[in-house]
């Protein structure tokens, strides 16, 4: 076997610009699907990283009507919905998978949160329990988190995001101020951020509408200082959080379930939902799918274009040495041993040509990146495919040949000029 390939090598740099041309179509044809594999696993990717954020792994349980979230009205709490207990939050956070899970309240308030004559217009309201900000990976940018003592005694506290801490204060400081949600005074102690920081990659107006969301900001209170402002016994959202991405849909679905399964409301449309943000990602994604299966078969068409060649070269390679095949098989060799030499030189020649074409098609991906500034993720996988898919390509379409020169008579070999 390595006399074969000491052989191979020998004789393609024995016949460098034949040997080239003959891995021109396989280069070429590898380097087009992984360039595209590669655009596609970016695109993919960033999608997936617009809707779900970088690493957050968090998803949302929250209470709908039909196909909107419940919005408290005029007719306060909805009959036969429960609060969540400590003992269905433990059964939450034994799903497979989860690693924390967290309860909250939350309001869109148009015209309840001030400082002084400064509204937060249309900023949502969080009544967040003692592992919401871990959960959610946030830190503390200025100023303390929440105590013990803020949720057993009832402190009228807030925290602020970046958003609501410059609308509400306009560059100011605002640890120490008050804020008035529905004219209850709240002190502002801290400022919180998450702890990786996300901006969706926005190219289009088409991935505004997609990717944006609602900036206004968030004001964040102890939850049980909810009732103060609001009402008592209001239904509660859930997040949890899971160790992997490609974990949230099952964790979310499997939440909701242990949610609804307490459920005793009359009203049929009212259901806790998981915010499947991995879904909407995969559904963009198969928008793309048959276009990109379409380019990938078309690239494909060069290795079959690139297999003849080599086909074609190793036929003529036969002819070329046919004496020397006459030689060889006349002092004792097999036919096996001759089949052997030229198989092996057809897979190295394409092996080459397979691993030119991966080089070729990580350089091609990468002037694509930044020329569209398209994102590109270069696959692994399908690099080493590549190149194993070259080399069988070598090893059918230099059957033939290779068959050819084992069945030659090395009488008539010797004699053939």
């Amino acid at each position: 076997m390595f006399e074969n390939i000491r052989l191979s090598f020998k004789g393609i740099w024995s016949h460098k610009m034949r040997s080239f041309l003959t891995m021109l179509g396989i280069i070429i044809g590898i380097a087009a699907i992984i360039a595209i594999v590669s655009t596609i696993q970016g695109t993919n990717e960033q999608i997936k990283e617009n809707l779900i954020g970088s690493g957050d792994n968090t998803v949302e349980i929250a209470l709908y009507q039909g196909d909107w979230t419940y919005e408290m009205g005029y007719e306060g709490v909805p009959a036969g919905v429960p609060v969540i207990t400590p003992e269905v939050l433990e059964q939450v956070k034994d799903i497979k998978n989860v690693d924390n899970a967290s309860l909250y309240l939350s309001r869109q308030d148009y015209g309840g949160v001030y400082h002084l004559n400064t509204a937060l217009s249309g900023g949502y309201v969080i009544g967040a329990d003692e592992n919401y900000f871990d959960t959610c990976n946030y830190i503390i940018k200025k100023g303390r988190g929440f105590t013990e003592k803020d949720y057993t005694m009832f402190r009228k506290v807030a925290l602020l995001d970046k958003e609501s801490a410059d609308a509400l204060f306009q560059g100011e400081d605002p640890l120490g101020k008050t804020v008035e949600i529905r004219k209850e005074p709240f002190v502002v102690v801290g400022v919180v951020a998450k702890s990786k920081q996300f901006e969706p990659v926005i190219n289009s107006i088409e991935d505004y509408y997609t990717y944006s969301q609602d900036s206004a900001g968030k004001v964040y209170v102890p939850d049980t200082a909810w009732p103060i402002i609001y009402q008592f016994d209001e239904p509660q959202n859930l997040v949890i959080k899971v160790a992997s991405t490609d974990d949230m849909t099952n964790a979310g679905k499997e939440g909701a379930s242990i949610l609804n399964s307490y459920l005793s409301t009359s009203d049929d449309t009212i259901k806790y939902k998981a915010e499947d943000l991995l879904e909407q990602a995969r559904q963009i994604q198969e928008l793309g799918k048959s276009t990109n299966s379409m380019l990938i078969w078309i690239a494909g068409i060069s290795l079959i274009v690139g297999g003849i060649g080599v086909m074609n070269i190793m036929l003529v390679s036969v002819t070329e040495r046919t004496q020397e095949i006459g030689l060889k098989k006349a002092i004792g060799a097999r036919k096996s041993n001759i089949l052997g030499q030229f198989l092996t030189e057809a897979a190295v020649l394409t092996s080459m040509g397979g691993i030119l074409g991966v080089v070729s098609g990580i350089v091609l991906a990468e002037i694509i990146s930044k020329v569209s500034e398209m994102p590109v993720a270069i696959s692994v996988p399908a690099a080493i495919g590549s190149v194993i898919f070259s080399m069988l390509i070598g090893i059918v379409f230099g059957m033939l040949p290779s068959y050819k020169a084992a069945n030659l008579n090395p009488i008539e070999a010797l004699r053939r000029e």
